[in-house]
């Protein structure tokens, strides 16, 4: 490490700056975007709003101050204002802000939740999701205490509404009936809304019951397109011969990665196409363009493609191949220029636009703090399972040290998911440790086993109980045949390996430990212990039955998940866990912790269970981020060190 260059603190990771939400203005020339510090020391996140010429020709500059928090930009039809959600006034209201100059106006007074709003094309009317008011008989029972819980009518339902910027009136667009609104996308140049929903504003079974429709706004009139598969999102509409269609993507399965779909919206019958079976990528975004096809964003190995649609073919065509991680793609009306959040393996988070067949510029630069600090060495890997199945992954030497220096102690951290995927990027953060270990002294390996995107259908969904796997098999095989090439490499010491990760990477890592005495220390962040105890508590209920193979209720059991579930070999873990769990965690509830640490107490095995008050499935507060990322290094350095010590407790 050079001998000038400034330490990397926890308090450097946690208190940058990163963008987000990035939208093109439809003239492609401007590009709005949300900026918010990494953890939040308030009660809530502060986001500003940020405003960069697409072409780079200007420095990026504040549309607001960031002392609220301002979210969810949208462009006006004519490019010369932003709509966004800002909670200014107390409650997440409607705001418009012009590029001229001034304060942001207020154009809503709910006293519901407002969570989307789209302009339309007319440029008078704002169509917007938002939910029921309370009543006065809502405020009564409330003051009474009167408020016991009918399960599935506690969560308030997202209804359809549209804004009408001359008057200030808001009112409700029937036609939908009782089903939830979750996502909108207002047909170019027309006033037509694609309106994705669920049955219920429930995790379960809302993503498995999702429906598109075509709404019209003004009447009320709603053309039902059918069922769509799980987890919908992002439509977008084009058209082919002068008829409009709706592609959108959605999976194949519960688990295994997205696929895009199309439907012809006035088509006599509604058949839903998809458009990228037996791609080797993976589709990860859809940006709509209005002036033409539709472009796509493709997890393409560790790299990041986008594509067009061609309208004859009906498949994508590569545009560009991009280094690293590319997300949020958005387009201008022509599809000429788009924007983009984007990172490579040197260079954090940042927004960049230009041609989707071109290079793209950065615009933004949010964290230069970061420049100044030597990073660890990334490169990338590619090997192949027992069963010839090519993988990749990456590996994160210490800052200027080569495999020539090793063996080093090597520490596994394995992604969320399962279908999420490492590509080449920068990886720094409470959840993504990877330079903060590197920079410590640690080779840090990060696998992309099978069940992950970025290699098209059938690996993703190769842990789904359907395809013959299961969550705990194959993957778990996959991670180890990459340590053990880095061990037979010279890069890995078998005496001082470390693995952890969070929510499924939290699962594999309390699987790992249940499995091997390999590892001399484990964490375990918001992971599984027991699959049947997820499905009944679980946000995602009974979807989860895909990946651990039954619900419980089959019969007496033992039941398919009980294999697969870390708490069934607590009686065979020797290795030190460090669990750490968010207390208000709804994806992966507290007790999953709990369970495991009763386990581990009851048979002796070294352990810490620390839980964050007020944090869900992803910690959000700055103090508690902070406590992470040094507890994650204190916790390895205490079981991985040779003996030696840098004096904080670190490997030497």
């Amino acid at each position: 490490m050079s001998e000038d260059a400034p330490e990397l603190t926890a308090e450097l990771v946690v208190d940058g700056a990163v963008p987000s939400q990035p939208v093109i203005s439809p003239d492609g020339c401007w590009v709005a975007y949300v900026v918010a510090a990494v953890g939040h020391r308030a009660e809530r996140r502060m986001c500003a709003l940020g405003l960069a010429a697409a072409d780079g020709g200007s420095p990026p500059r504040k549309l607001t101050a960031g002392t609220t928090a301002d979210f969810g930009p949208r462009w006006a039809p004519d490019s010369a204002s932003v709509f966004f959600l800002s909670d200014r006034t107390g409650s997440a209201q409607l705001h418009r802000i012009w590029l001229g100059g001034g304060e942001a106006e207020v154009l809503t007074d709910w006293h519901g939740e407002i969570r989307d709003a789209w302009p339309l094309a007319d440029g008078r009317l704002v169509a917007l999701v938002a939910t029921d008011e309370p009543t006065e008989d809502d405020k009564r029972r409330r003051a009474e205490r009167d408020d016991a819980i009918v399960w599935g009518q506690q969560l308030r339902r997202g209804r359809l509404r549209v804004l009408d910027l001359a008057t200030g009136e808001l009112r409700t667009v029937d036609g939908l009936g009782g089903r939830h609104v979750v996502e909108l996308a207002p047909r170019p140049e027309g006033s037509a809304l694609a309106v994705i929903s669920w049955a219920s504003p429930e995790q379960d079974p809302g993503l498995v019951t999702s429906e598109l429709h075509v709404v019209d706004p003004q009447t009320g009139t709603v053309h039902d397109l059918g069922r769509t598969g799980p987890r919908a999102r992002s439509p977008v509409w084009w058209q082919a011969e002068g008829s409009w269609h709706l592609a959108y993507l959605a999976r194949p399965g519960p688990f295994g990665g997205y696929a895009v779909y199309d439907v012809a919206v006035t088509a006599p019958a509604a058949v839903h196409r998809d458009l990228t079976e037996g791609m080797s990528a993976c589709p990860a975004g859809l940006a709509q363009v209005a002036d033409g096809p539709p472009l796509a964003l493709f997890a393409d190995g560790l790299d990041t493609a986008i594509g067009r649609l061609d309208p004859g073919l009906r498949r994508f065509r590569c545009l560009s191949a991009r280094d690293g991680l590319v997300d949020s793609l958005t387009a201008s009306r022509s599809g000429e220029v788009v924007a983009a959040l984007a990172t490579t393996s040197r260079e954090p988070v940042n927004v960049h636009a230009g041609p989707p067949g071109g290079p793209l510029i950065r615009l933004s630069d949010t964290q230069p703090a970061l420049r100044a600090i030597s990073w660890g060495t990334q490169e990338r890997l590619s090997y192949q399972a027992p069963d010839g199945l090519d993988l990749d992954g990456l590996l994160i030497l210490p800052p200027g040290r080569s495999r020539a220096d090793g063996p080093f102690p090597l520490i596994t951290w394995v992604h969320g998911g399962p279908p999420a995927r490492y590509a080449d990027q920068f990886l720094l953060g409470p959840r993504s440790p990877g330079q903060w270990l590197a920079t410590a002294g640690y080779a840090v390996f990060l696998p992309n086993p099978r069940g992950g995107v970025g290699h098209g259908r059938d690996f993703a969904a190769a842990v789904v109980r359907a395809a013959g796997g299961a969550v705990g098999g194959a993957d778990w095989s996959d991670i180890v045949t990459g340590i053990d090439l880095l061990i037979t490499e010279g890069v890995a010491d078998p005496d001082r390996l470390g693995i952890g990760g969070a929510s499924y990477g939290g699962f594999m890592a309390a699987w790992a430990i249940g499995q091997t005495d390999r590892f001399k220390a484990a964490i375990m962040d918001a992971g599984i212990s027991d699959w049947g105890m997820l499905l009944a508590t679980g946000e995602f209920g009974t979807m989860d039955a895909a990946l651990s193979g039954s619900c419980g209720w089959e019969g007496t059991g033992p039941h398919p998940h009980d294999q697969v579930s870390p708490i069934s070999f607590a009686s065979k873990i020797r290795t030190p866990v460090l669990i750490v769990h968010g207390q208000d965690d709804t994806n992966v509830p507290v007790s999953q912790a709990i369970y495991f640490h009763r386990a581990l107490s009851w048979f002796g095995v070294e352990h810490e269970l620390v839980i964050y008050p007020r944090e869900g499935h992803a910690f959000a507060e700055r103090n508690h981020q902070l406590d992470l990322l040094c507890r994650t290094r204190a916790w390895f350095g205490r079981w991985l060190h040779d003996g030696a010590s840098d004096g904080r407790g670190l490997p030497a």
